[in-house]
């Protein structure tokens, strides 16, 4: 069902198939292929009833893999496969490389180190409350500056949001709900972090728990999300799906989003717009829906979203900003969007917009 016209936002009727020819990715995306191994390593730990057991936790295999990367040839993929009933590997901070894909297989978990040192970009800084914002973790996994790289496979990266950190008595997540309460900042990691990078994709990957941003998008030119699972509490603060920020050529298809804040949210800096974005055949589960903002000061302009459930979320479609981060958000596409069971449809500028019910058929929780 289409939205009706909610100006500056939309275009009449007439005109939308002329606008939605232009207001999307320009690059022809295409479901992506898996690489061929350069190496396969093998799982060492083994997660007895999804537990990792203490004895393990030092045992990382953040070396080993980071090494892989280091020295595979351009244009293939570091497999990590379970070894029978070993399935996990893992890790800290890790860096992807130009031309390499990181590949999980089935039946095999990537797995966050409960170790807030392991993160720190200063020595102490990670796993705290501060009154300053910034960073104070590395990413888990980090691709910066690269091209033609990725990550796929139908296993699994894990953040443990929900674990106790090692030496502390508080997990990752309850570190988010102590900032709000006492107005301060959590120095918690991203899962995935892809900053100047050219032709990035992400396929058939599932990501769990989070402590902050699954996956963070940012001053980069081609992403694609291609059947990505993202499964995380809708109680887990902060803990935003993917966000393409101040990047061009962004295609986010066939995924599964449960999150527990914006499935998606689409932001710009000032002089960095984001452009030339298509949203196609998603599901959106818990979370904050489907956000333009709140930052979009460098301007936001030709994106489409077509085909979009969002079943069970906070908010629907949501623009959001204010006049001091506010910028020109244009060309802007809404098409065949169903909400079902979310208490707020539609949202700009703090002003709340309510429809009728708006059904959808039954849908899977996952693919």
């Amino acid at each position: 069902m289409r939205f009706p016209a909610l100006r500056p936002f939309f275009v009449a009727t007439p005109f939308l198939l002329a606008l939605t020819l232009f207001a999307q990715d320009t690059r022809t995306v295409t479901e992506p292929h898996i690489p061929a191994a350069c190496v396969t390593l093998q799982a060492r730990i083994a997660a007895v009833h999804g537990v990792i057991p203490v004895a393990d936790e030092q045992s990382l295999d953040t070396a080993r893999i980071q090494n892989a990367i280091d020295n595979c040839a351009p244009g293939k993929a570091v497999v990590l496969r379970n070894n029978g009933a070993r399935n996990v590997f893992l890790i800290g901070p890790i860096n992807l490389r130009s031309n390499v894909t990181l590949f999980v297989a089935a039946k095999t978990a990537l797995v966050a180190s409960r170790n807030p040192r392991v993160f720190d970009v200063a020595p102490g800084s990670c796993g705290i409350l501060a009154t300053h914002f910034g960073p104070g973790c590395k990413p888990l996994i980090t691709a910066d500056n690269v091209e033609n790289s990725g990550i796929m496979g139908a296993g699994s990266i894990d953040g443990r949001g929900g674990a106790t950190l090692l030496g502390q008595n508080v997990t990752w997540w309850q570190l988010a709900h102590a900032a709000k309460v006492k107005d301060e900042s959590q120095h918690v990691f991203r899962l995935v972090t892809v900053t100047h990078a050219r032709n990035f994709t992400m396929y058939d990957i599932t990501l769990r728990n989070s402590p902050a941003t699954h996956v963070g998008v940012a001053d980069t030119d081609g992403f694609t999300a291609w059947g990505v699972k993202i499964m995380t509490p809708g109680t887990a603060r902060n803990t935003d799906g993917i966000d393409p920020h101040s990047s061009r050529n962004i295609t986010i298809e066939h995924c599964f989003i449960h999150a527990g804040d914006d499935d998606v949210a689409v932001g710009s800096s000032h002089g960095e717009p984001a452009s030339n974005i298509s949203i196609l055949h998603n599901h959106f589960y818990s979370g904050h829906g489907m956000s333009i903002g709140s930052p979009t000061s460098g301007g936001i302009n030709h994106m489409l979203v077509d085909d979009l459930t969002i079943d069970g979320a906070q908010n629907g479609i949501r623009i959001k900003s204010d006049p001091s981060r506010g910028g020109f958000v244009h060309d802007i596409a809404y098409r065949n969007v169903c909400i079902r069971t979310s208490p707020t449809r539609w949202s700009s500028r703090r002003t709340t917009l309510r429809t009728p019910a708006i059904c959808c058929p039954s849908t899977p929780a996952s693919r």
